[in-house]
């Protein structure tokens, strides 16, 4: 078969080397990629967000099945342009991506359908909004309604913070169109789990769980980021608290789409808070998560894409869908600055000897060297049979990759192994 992946970061690398095991792909091409990808699959220069290039790519190469993997192009309708020229994806479809596309969808879908997530209110008036802050309590949580590339999220830890986030997003349009409306919703405390299901719009098979490091610091210090970091499986998600999940979460979201007319086929992105009521939902994404999927994909023993196409199809009751019981870490490695301004441009080097995957997200091809060119360079993912191996052999391994101004955090799974030793 012949594969096309549409998207260019870490979590599309990890995907096409997972679905490079399978014996159904003869030919994987991914739209944009990036040159630390391209001895894994053919990369094309066509945009992400360019829908018109990757149905006239898809159509010119006989593509037989797609994988839309992030959220621009999934909330832009890419899996209902492929779906027309006759071309099966792995996605959903525009009227279901909305569960990302819309934080204000998704919260109103929670409350009708009662499913746990925290209190909240929706403002378009930024006025509105600013004198709701007088009689709130703190902290609070202020989100964008749109796609922010998982930026759109502060933490008002007072008023001042809070109005400055409201005049940031409402005013200043620092997201754009994205923070034209607001959502001000109550603060939950708890561990956060990161929870990966495939479901093909009846059946949903959660994947392992994963801890996410958010802060571009150690000890969750600094600005918030795309994420620093990733273990799985995460300690504080118990078994006791997956089978709530699938009762009051998984199950019940899953079904309200349907209800809703919004059959969501995919990898359906559960972002979790287990406070001392339960677990709840803090938001949901229509994809797999990145980092998250570095962590979670290697762990995978099924043919990813079987499962894939199970979704697809609507036979995932059918299909085996196994894992791993060793434990994986991936520790990215960011461009000196982020995820304020950075340099990019610096040439990036792996020594003999790596022992670990090596996902690629910000590089590109300079006169024949590979240099950096992003955010977020790269993801160094290690497998063992328990964390704290995992966790050592990946930083053994980031030791072996070299560029100017690398920044990567030091203390990728401590919260994780101080969890599990309680």
């Amino acid at each position: 078969m012949k594969i096309m992946v549409v998207g260019g970061g870490g979590r599309e690398h990890a995907i096409i080397k997972k679905i490079k095991q399978s014996p159904l792909a003869e030919e994987i091409f991914v739209l944009p990629g990036n040159a630390g990808m391209k001895n894994d699959a053919t990369c094309v220069d066509i945009g992400a967000k360019d829908l018109d290039g990757i149905v006239a790519f898809a159509k010119e190469n006989k593509i037989d099945y797609a994988i839309v993997a992030p959220d621009d192009p999934l909330v832009l309708g890419a899996v209902d342009r492929l779906n027309e020229i006759g071309i099966p994806c792995f996605g959903p479809k525009e009227n279901a991506a909305i569960i990302e596309g819309s934080k204000i969808f998704s919260k109103n879908l929670m409350k009708k359908y009662n499913i746990p997530t925290a209190k909240y209110e929706v403002f378009t008036d930024m006025d509105a909004a600013l004198k709701y802050l007088e009689n709130e309590t703190y902290p609070t949580v202020i989100k964008a309604d749109g796609l922010a590339l998982g930026k759109g999220v502060v933490i008002a830890m007072n008023k001042e913070e809070a109005t400055e986030a409201i005049h940031s997003m409402m005013e200043d349009r620092m997201f754009g169109d994205s923070g034209s409306r607001v959502v001000i919703e109550e603060f939950l405390t708890g561990p956060e789990v990161s929870v990966l299901a495939f479901t093909d719009g009846n059946t949903v098979i959660p994947m392992i769980s994963s801890m996410d490091h958010k802060r571009a610091l150690d000890n969750d210090m600094g600005l918030n980021t795309g994420g620093m970091g990733t273990i799985a499986p995460n300690p504080y998600y118990t078994k006791d608290i997956a089978a709530i999940c699938m009762k009051d979460i998984f199950l019940p979201t899953i079904n309200a789409m349907n209800e809703e007319g919004r059959t969501f086929k995919g990898c359906l992105y559960f972002g979790l808070m287990i406070t001392p009521k339960g677990p709840k939902v803090i938001e949901y994404n229509c994809r797999f998560g990145d980092p998250e999927t570095q962590v979670v994909l290697p762990l995978l023993e099924s043919d990813l894409l079987e499962v894939m196409m199970a979704c697809t199809n609507g036979t995932l009751d059918k299909t085996e869908v196994k894992f791993s019981d060793n434990s994986a870490c991936c520790v990215i490695m960011a461009s000196g600055g982020y995820p304020k301004s950075y340099k990019s441009g610096f040439e990036i080097t792996v020594s003999d000897g790596m022992t670990a995957d090596i996902y690629f997200a910000g590089a590109k091809d300079s006169d024949g060297k590979l240099v950096t060119a992003g955010g977020r360079v790269l993801g160094v993912t290690a497998v063992e049979k328990d964390l704290a191996f995992a966790i050592d052999k990946a930083y053994e391994n980031v030791k072996k990759v070299n560029f100017e101004g690398a920044h990567y955090r030091k203390d990728i799974g401590k919260r994780a192994m101080a969890a599990s030793a309680n």
